[in-house]
């Protein structure tokens, strides 16, 4: 079965974009050119450019035509990103975003709910455990790059500094926090899935409806065996970031 035509222009563009041919900043040429190289009427040529721009490939703004979208940058986050650095003024995400604390900002809600069915499944607790929960957007340089639901027990933290949100953001993260409150963090879990973005996901990071995203659920758990925060989900554009593990293994 022939592919449709806007499938094949879009996919000769994203090639020209992705071998430098059309870099970021690049004009793309106009629907006119673009049905002349093609061979084809307008609406293919429209379609094609819409795809791409819902891919974060590029933008179009009134008058200004189409051009190519600076590409992001690739992020690693490293299994050891959790280990505290005595004194730094740091965290697992500016260490990830490779950034100064000064490059850091957080939007942050705070509000207190009940446990529902899945949370209760994920702290080991009764339906309708009090916990709070804190509404994260982190940016790196007023770029938008990462959100998050984290939940603590509200138990642990009622009447702290950790329950209010004016001492966002907090050096070394959720660990260092929860340390404050002389629980000790021994292990957390991360477990990863991949997704298209729902139209909120898209909106908070900037990016096209096109572009995946990786969703992941966060749980620090105490040297008791207490789960003691669920993060559920933190939320980052799949397309520009890697996951890395090391696995040591005994011969």
């Amino acid at each position: 079965m022939a592919q449709p035509e806007y499938l094949r222009i879009a996919a000769d563009l994203r090639r020209r974009i992705s071998s430098g041919e059309y870099g970021p900043g690049d004009q793309i040429p106009t629907i006119p050119e673009l049905c002349r190289q093609y061979g084809v009427s307008e609406a293919p040529v429209r379609s094609a450019l819409r795809l791409l721009a819902s891919e974060g490939l590029t933008e179009s703004r009134a008058r200004a035509g189409t051009r190519v979208r600076p590409r992001p940058a690739i992020h690693r986050m490293a299994a050891d990103r959790y280990r505290s650095t005595p004194g730094a003024k740091s965290t697992p995400y500016t260490k990830d975003q490779g950034i100064g604390w000064s490059e850091y900002r957080l939007d942050k809600r705070f509000e207190r709910v009940q446990a529902d069915a899945e949370l209760a499944s994920q702290f080991e607790c009764e339906p309708g455990e009090k916990l709070l929960a804190r509404h994260f957007v982190f940016y790196d340089n007023d770029q938008p790059t990462q959100m998050s639901t984290s939940y603590l027990r509200w138990a642990d933290v009622a009447d702290t500094p950790v329950a209010d949100p004016i001492n966002e953001p907090w050096p070394g993260g959720t660990r260092a926090q929860l340390g404050s409150l002389g629980i000790r963090v021994t292990q957390i879990t991360e477990s990863f899935t991949a997704a298209m973005p729902t139209e909120l996901e898209a909106a908070t990071l900037r990016i096209g409806a096109g572009v995946p995203v990786l969703r992941y659920t966060r749980r620090h758990i105490a040297d008791t065996g207490r789960v003691v925060e669920v993060a559920h989900p933190i939320v980052r554009r799949g397309d520009t970031t890697i996951v890395d593990f090391r696995i040591d293994l005994d011969d």
